[in-house]
């Protein structure tokens, strides 16, 4: 028996058609009830998970009704916000139900806890599929469930910032979140991705968007200030500053809600809440590299670093010789 073995080249060729694709049109229509859609962007690994779990926890405390969306292929929010427990994703369950000859129910991907709804648009496998496209998809399947006729005072999506595809840029591009949180920390890669995100901000505004940057969640803050710069750089709020903690980070690893007004924590984020729902969408002023590498020490960056060229002798290295050159050279008279 002969194994059909897909060629290589046409499993690349598919990827990068399937990746080239236009974006489907997603009808954007106002919601039927006063709602506000906020899109939280960050690096990951920066903590948006962490930060969106206890928010919409404390959100549902204060009698607001929150929807929380994660649209991260790690699933990383719902899990924090289920004790760990991974609820099926949008995407796996539409496709299962299409094989079976059914329709996606409201009770197939939307759980909830403490008063929060929540619920993951889930992804492919790596290597299998574009995650941006799988984004647009989950939406699309969202459209159809009715999801601007659902009654919700917030709905918070969560979204990976340093990944660029369309799919990923869907509620800056496509207007359909009314404002976006940043999160970052006192670090140059998060905030390279939060000054990212103000540029795209930037950029749709400049083309007729309505979307702005409502302020910047500064995460394990070590008070070395690089975020708070950069928040008044960029010309946007700081909304709250959660400090760099032993307990805080046990707690998070450990599944476990801080963003209670039970705990310790339960004011910091309450206060985050109140912010979060004042801040106004805010057109940002996104930095250049240098204003960017500007705000840390030069030794910490490698600002003060002089870039040497390489020349074709390096290039080759021991294979290296002479070249005969076409310059006429006169003997001297």
């Amino acid at each position: 028996m002969t194994l059909d073995v897909p060629n290589i080249k046409d499993i690349d060729q598919r990827l990068r058609d399937e990746a080239n694709e236009p974006l489907d049109e997603i009808p954007v229509t106002e919601p039927t009830k006063k709602t506000q859609i906020i899109a939280i962007y960050g690096k990951g690994g920066i903590g948006k998970s962490f930060t969106l779990a206890n928010l919409s926890n404390m959100m549902a405390e204060q009698g607001k009704r929150v929807l929380l969306i994660g649209c991260d292929p790690k699933s990383d929010t719902t899990s924090l916000l289920f004790g760990g427990k991974a609820c099926p994703t949008i995407i796996e369950t539409s496709t299962k139900k299409k094989l079976a000859g059914e329709e996606v129910q409201i009770g197939d991907v939307c759980f909830k806890r403490n008063g929060v709804f929540a619920m993951e648009l889930g992804g492919p496998e790596v290597g299998r599929g574009c995650g941006g496209r799988g984004i647009i998809h989950g939406f699309e399947l969202l459209e159809k469930l009715g999801f601007h006729d659902w009654d919700f005072d917030y709905v918070l999506l969560d979204f990976l910032g340093d990944v660029v595809c369309g799919g990923f840029g869907l509620p800056i591009a496509r207007d359909m979140a009314q404002k976006v949180i940043l999160v970052g920390s006192n670090d140059l890669q998060s905030l390279y991705v939060a000054n990212n995100v103000c540029s795209a901000v930037e950029y749709f505004r400049k083309l007729g968007g309505n979307v702005g940057v409502a302020g910047l969640v500064i995460n394990k803050d070590d008070g070395t200030g690089e975020a708070q710069a950069f928040a008044k750089a960029v010309d946007i709020p700081v909304l709250a500053a959660i400090p760099q903690d032993e307990e805080l980070r046990r707690k998070s690893a450990n599944y476990q809600i801080v963003g209670t007004k039970a705990g310790p924590w339960g004011e910091l984020f309450g206060a985050l809440a109140e912010a979060v729902a004042v801040a106004p969408p805010i057109r940002p002023k996104p930095l250049d590299n240098d204003g960017l590498l500007g705000l840390f020490a030069p030794e910490d960056v490698g600002a003060d670093f002089e870039l040497v060229p390489a020349t074709d002798a390096d290039m080759r290295g021991k294979d290296a010789k002479p070249k005969k050159s076409l310059e006429v050279v006169y003997d001297d008279v």
